[in-house]
């Protein structure tokens, strides 16, 4: 018997002596990871907007499928989520005025796209859909969910065409170009009426189609000289800023009226 667990225990370990090389010639999975050059933006009152370049790397790639081309990656730059009113203009008596609105919740003030290649070039729509990746594939949440879906889907679409018709959406197509096999340069648009708050950078990254690892990081975006002072000023003391902003107006109003007064 005793013989019997011997061989039992020698048999075990020749399996795992033979599967251990197995384990160590699988190749460990790709990753990407990005970096930017400045973790803050500032921006003045005359910024007419501006490119972005981020760098970033590949992981463990397999240089074969470098070589052919099979990996793609798409990097965005979303702003801090807001709600948002959109409002339909009617003409009612000759006079256009707001009839209708729709209130979304946590939309990304602005969403900048940079690519490898188009997109329907890259995987399919479905993935898009899962990954929340594009501006099209981006949920807008009604604030009222008790909204007719037609309605939603029209102000839904309304609010997207006006990002890009603003440049707050937008989409880079070839922005993303390989400096190497492993190494990428993204550039996205920051446009000029872009939000001051903290946007996140991310990166996806595609094997032939198939999504393989995403990345992020932050960048801030703030207003800078005396833009800067004021805004500061307006949010930490509101209540005197509001003072002051009543009283500049009334001042304003009784000068002009002093000047351009008829005697």
């Amino acid at each position: 018997m005793a013989g019997l667990k011997a061989f039992a225990a020698a048999a075990f370990l020749s399996l795992v002596a033979a599967a251990l090389p197995a384990v160590a010639q699988t190749p460990p999975a790709e990753s990407i990871q990005i970096g930017l050059s400045t973790d803050a933006v500032s921006i003045t009152a005359g910024f007419s907007g501006a490119d972005l370049t981020i760098f970033g790397s590949l992981e463990n790639a397999d240089p074969l499928v470098a070589r052919q081309g099979r990996y793609d990656v798409i990097v965005v730059l979303e702003g801090p989520p807001r709600p948002v009113v959109v409002r339909r203009k009617d003409r009612v008596l000759g006079v256009w005025i707001n009839l209708e609105s729709e209130t979304f919740e946590n939309v990304p003030v602005s969403y900048s796209v940079a690519t490898t290649r188009p997109l329907q070039d890259v995987t399919d729509p479905n993935s898009y859909k899962q990954l929340s990746l594009g501006a099209s594939n981006l949920y807008m949440k009604p604030a009222d969910v008790t909204d007719s879906p037609a309605t939603i889907e029209e102000f839904t679409a309304a609010l997207r065409d006006r990002k890009t018709a603003t440049g707050l959406y937008s989409e880079n197509v070839g922005g993303v170009q390989f400096l190497s096999q492993n190494l990428f340069r993204a550039t996205v648009r920051l446009a000029p009426n872009v939000p001051v708050g903290t946007h996140k950078a991310r990166a996806f990254l595609f094997k032939s189609g198939m999504f393989i690892k995403e990345s992020s990081a932050q960048l801030e975006i703030r207003k800078s000289g005396f833009e800067q002072s004021i805004f500061r000023v307006a949010h930490d003391y509101s209540f005197l800023y509001g003072v002051f902003a009543v009283s500049l107006a009334m001042l304003t109003g009784w000068l002009g009226r002093l000047i351009f007064r008829k005697d």
